[in-house]
């Protein structure tokens, strides 16, 4: 059993959670990835290690709850334990020796994934800009942690209400016309937000890593489910990833295979909302 440590509600969807986790939290790195599961007949979630403290024995997580699995999550409190809780799993993020500065591009529950990126490079010494997209004001997350671990940080909103109006692409646009010059770009978030960012970034010739979140049921690479095309080739996402080269990646297909189960999704939905009116 994991203890959860902390619980800190980050707006009305999403939650960010501490768990004692010492194997885990010895060996994780950015980039990498646990699986959870809340009790015997619970599903196996995969989440991306938001944070991690050797000295204490924790490992951070942040989620979005919009499934059975995230609900009854985000139902327990400090001192209640997860029942299984497994990683880190996933290959670490990798950065060239000569990288000097890297911009770190975030969208909505993305930034969660975002964050440990931004702060294991800003920790080696190199020179990080983090975009942060939100579609408003109130569902802004992590603003003060970024602040900590960047040398430039900008927000964006798809309504103004906060920041800069607009979306990450354009943020990212006007700063390589502007003059910055990254060595490296690296885009977590939805799936067309990565792959939009991806086009800008090829106009420029930057390389570009995106961290990909397929269907995913084991985590070890037996079950399949979370292949990705990059590059002509088979992947997959949970011992190969979760980072890729955004200019290889199929995004057409990723967006595909991920809409397999929109259909069932919604009807889950549909079920949660006829039972909430009874």
């Amino acid at each position: 059993m994991f203890r959860i440590v902390q619980k800190k509600v980050l707006n009305e969807a999403v939650i960010l959670m501490e768990i004692e986790a010492p194997f885990i939290a010895k060996k994780a790195q950015p980039g990498q990835f646990i699986i959870f599961r809340v009790n015997e007949f619970g599903e196996r979630v995969p989440l991306t290690i938001a944070d991690y403290d050797r000295d204490k024995g924790t490992v951070t997580i942040i989620f979005q709850v919009v499934g059975k699995s995230t609900q009854q999550l985000a139902a327990l409190e400090e001192n209640d334990s997860i029942l299984d809780f497994v990683g880190p799993l996933g290959v670490p993020t990798h950065i060239g020796e000569d990288t000097k500065k890297v911009c770190v591009i975030g969208g909505g529950v993305g930034c969660a994934i975002a964050y440990p990126q931004a702060k294991g490079l800003f920790n080696r010494g190199i020179d990080v800009t983090v975009i942060a997209g939100f579609r408003s004001k109130d569902i802004v997350i992590l603003e003060d942690e970024f602040k900590a671990v960047t040398n430039k940080f900008i927000i964006t909103t798809d309504d103004g209400s906060y920041g800069q109006k607009g979306f990450v692409t354009t943020a990212l646009d006007e700063l390589i016309q502007s003059g910055e010059k990254f060595d490296e770009v690296i885009a977590i978030g939805p799936v067309p937000m990565m792959k939009f960012v991806c086009d800008v970034t090829k106009k420029y010739d930057i390389k570009t890593m995106v961290s990909l979140n397929p269907i995913m049921i084991d985590g070890t690479g037996m079950c399949g489910g979370c292949r990705v095309t990059v590059g002509g080739q088979i992947k997959y996402a949970c011992v190969d990833g979760p980072d890729f080269d955004g200019h290889a990646v199929d995004f057409d297909e990723l967006m595909k295979r991920n809409s397999t189960y929109r259909e069932h999704e919604h009807d889950c939905r549909m079920m949660k909302q006829a039972d909430n009116l009874k």
